[in-house]
């Protein structure tokens, strides 16, 4: 069935809410949980639900995202028509490049003439979560929609960061709010809202129809919740919502929309509970990365000679090629191959490959990109003033040490 299936995935947005971490890449190639980037559970959940042909469509400093695509994710057979392969903007239709990502998707068309699907998975890149496409794609075929959107249920005060989708009693979509103060809440459920995940399953022609005229509207956003689902309501075709339900095996169910600097830190920290919200050990649900081939993970210290100097690691997740060299670690992230030296003290943090923590160093509650050098007796998350003239420092205090940054 999923054979008939054409997969877009937008992996072109600048993520600015996420600056610095954006600074240098991506968002959908920005890491996360230590040894992925935020694209490999989009790429896992199309893997895992049995699609076999996939765009992932890029444009904002895509050299990272295309290294790690190229690297961890050539693994479908070509010689039987299946692939994940990346269209870079190309101005295929006019001089200008993505508009939006209704227009990002209407650049592309070409490739339905292609692959000759019957239907069109759009998704986004950006966000974590496990679920079954294969499941949507079905309820849509069955119930006749022209679209079919994903949505997941939330508190109706998170509606302000969000798209909403109204719905009726039967399902079907009756309008679309961006971010909205008062928003429509789901019919017997008065304190939520059905939110919209960034997921799309169009019949083929409809797609090519209704991109086809969005694009000859000078006035449109050229979005799909601001331009595409009100168009077609206009139309009165059959647009119906499909609740997310998810692949996590835990009570409640877990989407996290990672566009803040806090929302990101937060999703990160909930892995190292003891009882962590997003399951990653699942063998059922695998999900895939590349990683380079680093020793294991290593402590060194066992404070026999010299109490204060123990390489210790509790509640965290620690990466191969590390070395715990006399430095604690707590409830904290470490990718590969980044080094705690001795006597330095690290909690509630993450620490990006290539990381090295000098001696007598002190960080909490921050996030340190790729290939910094702290050097010794650094304080870092201990004072706001010092760290705000210094580094990035978000709202609710976390310090962000962007990537590459010389710290004297």
């Amino acid at each position: 069935m999923t054979q008939k299936v054409l997969t877009f995935i937008m992996a072109g947005g600048k993520g600015e809410r996420l600056y610095p971490l954006t600074r240098d890449r991506a968002k959908p190639a920005v890491p996360f949980g230590g040894i992925y980037r935020v694209i490999d559970f989009t790429l896992s959940n199309c893997i895992n639900s049995g699609l076999r042909k996939i765009y992932i469509l890029t444009q904002y400093k895509s050299a990272s995202l295309q290294a790690h695509i190229r690297l961890g994710w050539n693994i479908l057979p070509s010689e039987l028509k299946q692939f994940i392969e990346i269209l870079p903007a190309q101005k295929r239709v006019g001089e200008s490049w993505y508009l939006g990502t209704a227009d990002a998707i209407f650049q592309n068309l070409y490739t339905l003439e292609i692959d000759h699907p019957d239907e069109v998975l759009i998704l986004a890149g950006d966000h974590i979560y496990k679920m079954n496409y294969e499941a949507m794609i079905e309820y849509h075929q069955q119930i006749g929609a022209d679209l079919t959107v994903g949505v997941v249920e939330t508190a109706k005060e998170n509606s302000a960061h969000c798209g909403v989708v109204d719905v009726d009693s039967q399902c079907q979509v009756t309008g679309f709010q961006e971010k909205p103060k008062n928003p429509k809440v789901i019919p017997d459920k008065p304190d939520k809202v059905y939110a919209s995940m960034g997921v799309y399953v169009f019949k083929s022609p409809v797609i090519e129809q209704e991109l086809g005229e969005d694009a000859k509207n000078d006035k449109s956003t050229h979005d799909f919740g601001k331009d595409i689902i009100p168009q077609m309501l206009k139309k009165g075709m059959k647009v119906c919502v499909y609740n997310f339900l998810g692949e996590n095996k835990k009570k409640a169910r877990y989407w996290r929309d990672i566009g803040t600097i806090d929302a990101y830190y937060e999703a990160n920290m909930e892995l190292v509970q003891v009882d962590p919200v997003f399951n990653l050990y699942d063998k059922e649900w695998p999900i895939r990365t590349y990683q380079e081939q680093f020793p294991p993970a290593k402590t060194v210290f066992s404070g026999e000679r010299d109490h204060s100097r123990v390489g210790l690691v509790l509640d965290s997740i620690v990466s191969g090629g590390c070395i715990i060299s006399g430095g604690k670690v707590l409830r904290s992230i470490l990718s590969c191959n980044v080094r705690v030296n001795s006597y330095s003290e690290i909690s509630d943090s993450i620490l990006m490959e290539g990381v090295n923590v000098g001696r007598h160093a002190k960080i909490k509650r921050a996030i340190i990109d790729k290939d910094v050098n702290i050097p010794e007796g650094t304080i870092i998350g201990y004072d706001p003033k010092d760290d705000k003239k210094r580094f990035h420092l978000t709202e609710s205090g976390i310090v962000v040490v962007a990537k590459g940054t010389e710290i004297k």
